[in-house]
């Protein structure tokens, strides 16, 4: 018996989230490709080719294709693609209609490449959707009302920040400042302050383990393994959650003014609301110790993160599939389109 689903994809920088009509959220895997360099074939995708990074041989090269949330290789982003729909839509199939979300900040070209990949790795229909629009439909805020809500998703490639009123972004900003630059500041800080040498993997930890934007009431700690620069020889150095907030400064500070960006260019209704509703955090970067602490204690404006802020854009987008029937063929982007969810 053939079938047709409806499928939901958060193509995250660091993720990709697959969500399935009437079934939910049926894979998190990371956005990680394995391929022969010599043929170009796909080897591993996702969490095998997660543990492949920094330890594959000359002829196999283990890439993430999307960075800074956008396509930066259009085919190794197709085949990730191909085989993401094929895995969450079983054998014997038809083409299904597909529901991406996408920074708010991207171009048109943009935007099409996206379509592009996904119809060309087999959807019949593909439609896109804001990721703060998803995120705020996946956070359970009621986005058709006519209030302001203000959603910061902070992603692996980009932070985008989004006040909603009356099913429509009112203001945005899309800046390419999140998950991965503050592996990169961890990485920075580590090499200047104990001239060693640590990989992304391991900056990914530390910022999981004891990452930190706001200080603990007691000091975190951890073991890391690295480099020396000196030596060339393997060591070890122990680094606390305190460290984290000099390591992750010019980051946090990027996305701060950013957000109070976005709060000055709001009008002044819509900024009452907010301060009544509050701002909500989605996101794996919204899970950094006291983040939300950090946003109130600036904006002066209650800060709060969403029940389960990895999968919200995922569940939003998953949500919006509701609407899919109803758009029209070539839409490019729902969050651009007045519907009730």
């Amino acid at each position: 018996m053939f079938i047709t689903r409806d499928i939901g994809i958060d193509l995250g920088t660091a993720s990709v989230l697959v969500y399935v009509k009437g079934k939910g959220i049926v894979i998190n895997e990371p956005s990680v490709v394995a391929i022969e360099t010599n043929t170009g074939k796909m080897i591993k995708v996702g969490r095998a080719a997660q543990a492949m990074l920094g330890r594959t041989p000359a002829n196999i090269m283990a890439i993430r294709p999307l960075r800074d949330g956008v396509i930066s290789q259009y085919d190794v982003t197709l085949k990730m693609i191909q085989y993401f729909i094929k895995k969450a839509c079983g054998g014997f199939v038809f083409r299904p209609r597909v529901m991406i979300c996408i920074p708010s900040g991207i171009t048109e070209v943009e935007e099409r490449a996206v379509i592009d990949a996904a119809t060309a790795a087999g959807a019949r229909q593909t439609h896109l959707i804001e990721e703060p629009v998803a995120a705020a439909i996946g956070a359970g805020i009621d986005i058709a009302a006519p209030s302001g809500n203000m959603v910061v998703d902070i992603g692996g490639g980009t932070t985008d920040i989004a006040v909603i009123s009356l099913n429509d972004v009112v203001v945005s900003e899309s800046i390419k400042v999140a998950g991965d630059k503050f592996d990169e500041a961890i990485i920075r800080y580590v090499r200047r302050k104990y001239n060693m040498l640590v990989g992304e993997r391991t900056a990914e930890a530390i910022k999981c383990k004891i990452g930190a934007v706001y200080p603990h009431n007691e000091a975190q700690f951890m073991n890391v393994k690295g480099r020396s620069l000196e030596t060339g020889l393997p060591g070890m150095i122990t680094i606390s959650s305190q460290e984290m907030l000099e390591a992750l400064a010019d980051p946090i500070s990027s996305i701060l003014d950013s957000i109070c960006s976005v709060i000055e260019r709001t009008p002044a209704e819509l900024v009452g609301d907010i301060l009544n509703n509050g701002i909500v955090m989605t996101g794996g970067g919204s899970l950094l110790w006291g983040f939300d602490r950090l946003i109130s204690h600036i904006t002066g404006i209650p800060t709060r993160v969403a029940e389960n802020p990895i999968q919200c854009v995922a569940i939003g987008t998953g949500k919006s599939l509701d609407n899919i029937a109803v758009l029209p063929d070539g839409a490019l982007n729902l969050s651009r389109r007045q519907h009730k969810y």
